[in-house]
């Protein structure tokens, strides 16, 4: 039996926890597309309307919100952690 992958598992091979990522949101006052920012937290294969898919959650960077979930073929990479260098 071939094990087939969960859907959008190849893309989250491009990303790391602790990445910098982006994605979008309407903002209908501005009649636009607003980006946000935020620092990935996990990446996991998740059963969603009987379908393997690959979901990430995200800790936004502008709002002070709890964390949010994403299917991960909908984030874009701003920043690779490794990228980032922090002075102690």
């Amino acid at each position: 039996m071939n094990k087939k992958s969960a859907f959008g598992e190849t893309a989250s091979k491009a990303f790391t926890v602790g990445d910098i990522v982006q994605w979008t949101t309407w903002d209908s006052a501005a009649d636009k597309w607003k980006p946000n920012y935020g620092v990935l937290l996990s990446i996991q294969n998740e059963i969603r309307s009987n379908r393997l898919v690959s979901i990430s959650r995200v800790m936004p960077l502008q709002d002070h919100a709890s964390e949010l979930e994403f299917f991960t073929m909908s984030l874009r990479m701003v920043s690779h952690s490794d990228e980032i260098e922090i002075d102690i």
